[in-house]
């Protein structure tokens, strides 16, 4: 309906800038749904954008277009000050809602992305420990958007970068080889950066038992390897099985150390020495950032003959694009704001203008346990993981309540919360929404109250009726802003509100009423709209969305 509006005022405004011999392009205005239904089912503010262009007083635009609006499915439009335009749309459209969102799937799709191919990479924590709740968040972040953009049309790719290389790998294999040391009485010093959680102690005791003493008698380097070989299977297994159970799909596991075995970093360097943004200073090579806006020019070869990560970083997007991804999401942890910068004057050298790269930079997330912040560290190994949080209160529960804020704040999970089994639990009252949509299903069927999904629709007249089937209807409106935005939030925040509106409708009116099966016909069908706007919604959040609570 929006997009009938939106052509309708379109032609409507053209007409006038012609008939007024003005030369302008359509100014850039929405077609929303009003907070207040009283204000009509859709509004727009196409007048007061238009009105620089025309000179003349956002009410006499708006008079001139409702006069210029003739459509079936218009009842009215009326101008308003200070130059809105509400419009009323005729029972046919409501009723053709119902019936779509009860019976085809495809009403919760969208096709905004046209198949843009789009890389979502996200995660992606250095495989030198388990994945703890700060990861959590990042993790169901890009899982949700990932979905998000699928359903709104676009060719969606997951992935993990799996960073196996580089000194804190070497810090990972000294650490897991100190503590086996120690089970074999001897002395090694532990690494000053090295990591101290119980699970380095469990991975050397498993090289133990794999190969007893073998390993103390092997060089040191080349124990350290086999260490570190070890470590870096045990550990990003264990980050895959717990993004399985958090419910997270990732398709792609991409290896950093691959971009150095194939030659694609000195390639990538190649590529950018021969478009002239590497030179040599101090015996180092660097990257000409400042060219592109960066506040300094960045090393990517150090007097040493190392490369630095930005280098390896340089590649690696490189590559993404190459595999014929048009857009790039990297979804980082907010300390990392510094490095955007860079990394996107490199992308923009490498010529990529066709293509786009964007930064999610996740803000931190403080865990509440008994009112009190846990605070985390890796190295020290006082860090809650994100096994524990999915055991304590769920993985739906996790999930939606990462959802359900902007990824630009920062974030206090509350632990009791998200355990309470009440409409206090945000998790818990939109699931049971769905849920009570089931019972009234199978309450019928028990009952045998006889009824037809989809049928005698135009009884529908009250106004909670007609509230709920335009929340519906704004499910692809919600869907399209959050792929558009890259916020899941919304979903998350539309989910509670239809919740909110089905829950005081179930309690206001008799949905069976086993004496008119029309009226019954018309209510279940209307519950089951919302039911499958629920589940499509919480699919989307990597939510269950449970027939029985």
């Amino acid at each position: 309906m929006k997009q009938i509006l939106r052509s309708i005022l379109d032609e409507a405004l053209l007409n006038l800038m012609k008939e007024d011999s003005i030369e302008a392009e359509l100014p850039d205005y929405t077609v929303e749904t009003p907070n207040n239904p009283d204000h009509g089912d859709f509004a727009s503010n196409i007048a007061m954008k238009s009105a620089k262009v025309f000179r003349v007083k956002p009410m006499d635009i708006a008079e001139r277009l409702t006069k210029a609006v003739n459509h079936p499915l218009v009842s009215s439009a009326e101008a308003v000050m200070p130059g809105f335009i509400n419009f009323r749309i005729s029972p046919e459209f409501f009723q053709d809602v119902v019936k779509r969102a009860a019976s085809d799937d495809t009403f919760f799709t969208s096709n905004y992305g046209k198949g843009r191919k789009t890389m979502v990479e996200f995660v992606s924590a250095n495989p030198t420990g388990p994945l703890h709740v700060g990861h959590g968040r990042n993790a169901a972040y890009g899982d949700s958007l990932a979905r998000i953009l699928k359903a709104a049309g676009f060719d969606v790719k997951t992935e993990y970068y799996i960073n196996d290389a580089g000194n804190q790998m070497n810090n990972l294999g000294k650490s897991i080889y100190a503590r086996y040391m120690e089970l074999q009485g001897k002395e090694f010093p532990f690494p000053e950066d090295g990591y101290k959680g119980d699970y380095i102690i469990d991975i050397a005791k498993d090289l133990e038992k794999e190969h007893g003493k073998a390993i103390a008698e092997m060089p040191e380097e080349e124990g350290v390897g086999v260490c570190f070989k070890k470590g870096l299977q045990a550990i990003t297994d264990e980050i895959a099985l717990t993004l399985k159970n958090f419910n997270v799909s990732m398709e792609i596991w991409f290896s950093e150390k691959s971009l150095y075995t194939s030659g694609e970093v000195e390639k990538s360097l190649q590529f950018m020495k021969d478009k002239g943004f590497i030179y040599e200073s101090e015996g180092a090579l660097w990257f000409r950032s400042t060219d592109f806006g960066d506040d300094k020019d960045r090393v990517v070869k150090r007097s040493n003959g190392e490369y630095t990560y930005f280098t390896s970083d340089i590649a690696y997007h490189k590559n993404k694009y190459d595999r014929g991804f048009m857009s790039v999401i990297d979804v980082w942890g907010a300390d990392h704001h510094g490095y955007v910068k860079r990394l996107s004057s490199a992308i923009e050298a490498m010529g990529y203008e066709d293509r786009d790269f964007n930064v999610s930079l996740i803000q931190m997330v403080s865990l509440l346990s008994g009112g009190e912040r846990v605070s985390m560290s890796t190295r020290a190994g006082t860090f809650i993981t994100l096994d524990w949080l999915v055991e304590e209160v769920g993985a739906d529960a996790a999930r939606f309540f990462y959802a359900m804020r902007d990824y630009e704040a920062q974030f206090d999970f509350d632990i009791d919360l998200a355990k309470k089994k009440s409409s206090d639990n945000p998790v818990y009252y939109v699931q049971y929404a769905h849920a009570r949509v089931q019972s009234l299903l199978n309450k019928a069927k028990e009952e045998g109250v006889k009824f037809e999904l989809c049928t005698h629709l135009d009884k529908i007249s009250s106004k909670e009726e007609l509230e709920l089937i335009r929340k519906i209807y704004d499910y692809n409106s919600v869907l399209e802003q959050a792929a558009r935005g890259r916020q899941p939030h919304r979903m998350a925040y539309y989910l509670q509100e239809l919740a909110a509106l089905f829950h005081a409708y179930y309690f206001n009116n008799t949905i069976i009423n086993s004496e008119d099966s029309e009226l019954t016909s018309v209510r279940l069908s209307l519950c089951v709209a919302v039911g499958k706007a629920i589940r499509s919604g919480l699919e989307l959040l990597g939510v269950s969305a449970p027939d029985r609570m």
